[in-house]
């Protein structure tokens, strides 16, 4: 997620302090200003707000990465529960509009989990989150169904309106979202396109 170059490492003594503040991660994680790597990064939605970023090749799995939201001094862990963006959200507050509804979709998306992990918004093949070693075949499917999501318009509540492809456990679906201007997001409906993949989203937060 967010696998882009708008993030800023984190060094030296705010580094220290950093992780003095969050060690251990979870209670099981242990993070070391050695090996432990931290980046921040702005988010169109928020003004106050900054996402961060920890990963240690040390930790188990080797591929998690750890993600809290950053306002006035106070951390949320995105843990995979709606809480602690519902939260941030009312305080913030968030600001959604037509321009970055989209963003904020994809943020939502990820963060807020099922049994299965997240629930991808899949725009296209070289997306970071998008498992690397496919089998033709399946290369081939996803190729045909992945596609920019796009924002449709208000609905008369409002709402922001938008389409998307949804890779969600081994399963892709069509699904149509709605938006509130406070944050929270509803999956009006969803029609599956491809099931039983062999391949799935490996992208663990916790």
């Amino acid at each position: 997620m967010y696998d882009d170059n708008n993030w800023n490492p984190v060094t030296g003594e705010e580094l220290a302090g950093f992780l003095e503040q969050i060690n251990p991660v979870d209670g099981r994680l242990k993070a070391s200003t050695a090996t432990t790597q931290v980046a921040w990064r702005a988010l169109p939605f928020y003004d106050q707000v900054v996402l961060i970023r920890v990963r240690d090749a040390a930790w188990t799995p080797r591929n998690i990465n750890i993600y809290y939201l950053t306002m006035q001094g106070n951390l949320y862990r995105l843990n995979g529960t709606s809480p602690p963006i519902h939260e941030v959200n009312a305080q913030a507050p968030v600001k959604i509009t037509e321009d970055n509804v989209i963003e904020y979709l994809r943020f939502f998306c990820f963060f807020v989990r099922g049994e299965e992990g997240p629930f991808l918004i899949a725009e296209s093949i070289d997306d970071p989150d998008i498992p690397k070693n496919m089998d033709p075949q399946t290369r081939a499917v996803m190729e045909g169904v992945l596609r920019p999501a796009t924002y449709e318009g208000q609905n008369e509540k409002g709402e922001f309106l938008c389409d998307g492809v949804v890779f969600y456990a081994n399963a892709l679906f069509l699904a149509n979202f709605s938006v509130q201007p406070g944050g929270m997001i509803e999956m009006l409906n969803d029609e599956p396109v491809a099931g039983d993949l062999p391949v799935r989203v490996e992208a663990p937060v916790a």
